[in-house]
């Protein structure tokens, strides 16, 4: 856990309202928070992961990590978003209907603004279609089975293999990462990042769905 995640205060909010409040007092001067929510099986009641996520988008910020606090509760990691924060095609829709629904805030909009001008708005377009960038298909080309066994993956996980490929800082991390992709899934393997129990996150940020005790 980073520095600012373990500085990080935390809110309680019992609905919707409370967090909407919250952020409205507080999203311009606080970079961050952990929200606590109740799980689905306990007695007690509190806001809903969606209407968190929700509220968080009108305000310019964006839910991360969660972890487990006890039995009942739980804590979601929310913050301001960055610039560069790609956005996925799930909160692009949920930001059109809290615009039309007259709930975003200047903040919220400043930040899709922000993400048109700096390109982070369209960035995930082509993997959400799951398109297959030219490089990728270049490297494919020299071992056809492991493009067979790419496209014989489940969508999610072709998603999590071409964002994963599009979030790639420099050209020399994104040639590694092809690399490795087409040489394990020539022995019909998966890259790292989806293989094992825990498979390591690769979205700069989840798409906003129902918690399943969470999930994005």
């Amino acid at each position: 856990m980073g520095s600012a995640e373990k500085e990080t205060g935390t809110v309680c909010p019992t609905n919707r309202q409370q967090w909407r409040e919250w952020l409205q007092a507080n999203h311009a001067e606080k970079q961050s928070v952990w929200l606590i929510y109740h799980k689905k099986k306990s007695a007690s009641s509190g806001i809903v992961y969606t209407d968190a996520v929700d509220e968080a988008l009108c305000f310019g910020w964006i839910d991360s990590q969660s972890k487990p606090l006890d039995q009942e509760t739980y804590r979601q990691f929310f913050s301001r978003r960055k610039p560069a924060s790609v956005w996925s095609r799930i909160n692009k829709e949920k930001v059109q209907r809290l615009i039309s629904e007259g709930r975003m805030t200047p903040a919220g909009l400043a930040a899709i603004d922000r993400a048109k001008e700096n390109g982070s708005w369209t960035m995930l377009d082509e993997v959400e279609q799951l398109i297959i960038p030219t490089d990728l298909e270049q490297a494919f080309e020299q071992k056809p089975n492991a493009k067979n066994y790419f496209l014989s993956l489940c969508r999610s996980d072709k998603r999590a293999i071409l964002q994963w490929l599009v979030l790639a800082k420099r050209e020399e991390t994104r040639q590694n990462r092809i690399t490795e992709l087409v040489e394990l899934a020539d022995r019909r393997l998966k890259p790292k990042l989806l293989q094992g129990a825990k498979k390591r996150a690769v979205v700069a940020e989840k798409p906003a769905t129902d918690h399943p005790d969470l999930l994005a």
